[in-house]
């Protein structure tokens, strides 16, 4: 990494400003020697916005498979055939029971997670029926339930739900290349309706999909300029039956570039790193020095998660303060 690259990511990090396209490029194609000098921007733009606490959050699989969209990357398309389950949405009390088990853990979010373009008129109310029923003032009713409309996300946070997750999953230029039964401005519609509604909105997306460098800087920049509340970063596990089933799998060094320049390029949001945090392997500590301020932690999805157990121990080796 040239010197005034190194200096105009200082000076990024000491100032709560976004880096430029270059310089985030610059960071994804650092060298092994550039590492230590990344983290020190990195863990220095965490502690400005953040200080040195976490923010945990866990998600539910409310109702899965049966999808009619063509992500090539998901299990639960009906147009792969995968192993993944296939059941309609949770009954109101098995919503609430997983809330409630999620709120004896150190988490700071619950997520409600369906499959599918849109959830339906009578299952969100089902779901807003969960959160009316159910608080704790320590966790944080979340959902991701497709592409809503604003009355449906007002629907929604009269019932008590203080943020919405739905990703972007990639940049605009490579998303045709990973879906077709839907375009990228309907998602884009659905973030911006998220924050007229004025609900948080959690908007990530998945990398290691075959995208290049630059559209994941692409991809980075579009975020920043959204102005996301939380972004969770997802790394490809790749799920037999899918498209992307022999994708190669990004490596470490890799991932961690790529957490420290969305970091570097979001300054003001959260970062979370959620599926694929596996494939770090001994390297998954670094992730909060490469500026993540948390991570999903329990089970995901369509695969099992890492043991909370082992997590909540790393985060205390490591020092840091869970928040929730």
């Amino acid at each position: 990494m040239k010197e005034a690259a190194r200096k105009e990511m200082r000076l990024a990090a000491e100032t709560g400003v976004s880096v430029s396209e270059e310089i985030a490029l610059e960071i994804l194609r650092g060298g092994p020697d550039d590492i230590p000098e990344i983290l020190a921007c990195t863990s220095l733009a965490r502690r400005r916005k953040f200080g040195d606490g976490l923010l945990m959050c866990s998600i539910m699989n409310a109702k899965s498979g049966a999808c009619s969209e063509d992500c090539s990357f998901c299990a639960q398309s009906a147009h792969h055939r995968t192993k993944a389950e296939i059941f309609p949405l949770a009954e109101v009390v098995e919503i609430e029971t997983a809330y409630l088990k999620a709120a004896e853990l150190p988490v700071s979010h619950f997520g409600v997670v369906t499959s599918g373009k849109a959830l339906k008129e009578k299952d969100i109310n089902a779901i807003c029926e969960a959160a009316r029923r159910t608080h704790d003032p320590r966790l944080t009713w979340c959902a991701s339930l497709g592409c809503l409309d604003r009355n449906q996300l007002l629907a929604l946070k009269d019932a008590g739900f203080k943020r919405f997750h739905h990703n972007l999953e990639t940049a605009e230029s490579f998303f045709p290349s990973i879906c077709s039964t839907h375009p990228y401005s309907l998602r884009i519609d659905t973030v911006r309706a998220v924050k007229e509604a004025g609900l948080e909105i959690c908007s990530g997306g998945i990398l290691g999909l075959g995208e290049s460098l630059e559209q994941r800087v692409e991809f980075a920049a579009i975020l920043a300029r959204e102005k996301v509340d939380s972004i969770p970063l997802n790394f490809l596990i790749p799920i037999q039956g899918t498209r992307l089933e022999f994708q190669e799998i990004m490596k470490p060094l890799d991932m961690i570039r790529a957490i420290a320049m969305f970091r570097m390029m979001n300054p003001e949001s959260e970062l979370k790193v959620c599926a694929g945090r596996i494939h770090l392997r001994d390297l998954q500590s670094m992730v909060f020095y490469a500026g993540a301020t948390g991570i999903m932690i329990g089970d995901l999805l369509t695969v099992a998660g890492r043991d909370p157990k082992a997590d909540l121990r790393m985060v205390e080796d490591l020092g840091f303060q869970i928040l929730c």
